[in-house]
């Protein structure tokens, strides 16, 4: 359904984003990066609490909550799947970024999780683990990278997804539960207000 022109009401326990998917249809030029303390460890397997907790500690600010809101045999059934690649960012052991590849369409990959901790943002680390996805993805045979983002999300990951080679292809308007309502991603409250009470 096309939403016609003017302003529309979102029920106070819905949060609505506008979300851009971009994509890349061949490798770019890798972008100059910095070095840092960073090092990539492929996550073989994690178990559901783990990566909620990593999920969480990077998306808490922006409302990430899919995952939060899947079962564990939902979850798991994603992210054990031999055609999903997750890694962290280890910075001195600690897990500080997520990198989640999604190889289960032929011929192309999904970023489907991309980001770092609020302490590493505008330090690099994001840059950095990029290209280490890129690397990843284009040792493969695909013909298509693609990766959304929306309107609450970190202001700057538009920008960043498109300075790191993604061309934007479609717009949309998501409306989903208040997830703030059932106690998740709270650290969001000073920047998008929860418009409703919790029952």
């Amino acid at each position: 359904m096309m939403l016609p022109d003017g302003l529309h009401d979102v029920p106070p326990d819905r949060i609505a984003a506008v979300v851009t998917s971009l994509e890349m249809k061949s490798r770019p030029a890798a972008r100059p990066e910095l070095s840092g303390p960073w090092r990539l460890q492929r996550m073989t397997r994690p178990e559901p609490d783990t990566y909620r907790s990593l999920y969480g500690k990077i998306g808490d600010e922006w409302i990430w909550f899919s995952r939060l809101m899947m079962s564990d045999d939902e979850l798991t059934a994603i992210i054990h799947d031999p055609k999903v690649e997750v890694y962290g960012l280890a910075v001195s052991g600690v897990l500080e970024g997520l990198l989640e590849l999604d190889f289960r369409t032929d011929g192309e990959a999904e970023l489907a999780f991309f980001g770092v901790t609020p302490s590493l943002v505008g330090g690099g680390a994001a840059r950095w683990l990029m290209n280490r996805a890129l690397e990843l993805v284009w040792q493969r045979p695909i013909a298509r990278l693609w990766v959304h983002t929306c309107t609450l999300d970190h202001p700057n990951a538009l920008a960043f997804y498109m300075r790191s080679g993604f061309v934007p292809f479609r717009r949309q308007i998501e409306i989903a539960p208040d997830p703030r309502l059932q106690g998740m991603s709270l650290a969001s409250r000073g920047r998008t207000p929860v418009l409703a009470t919790a029952s």
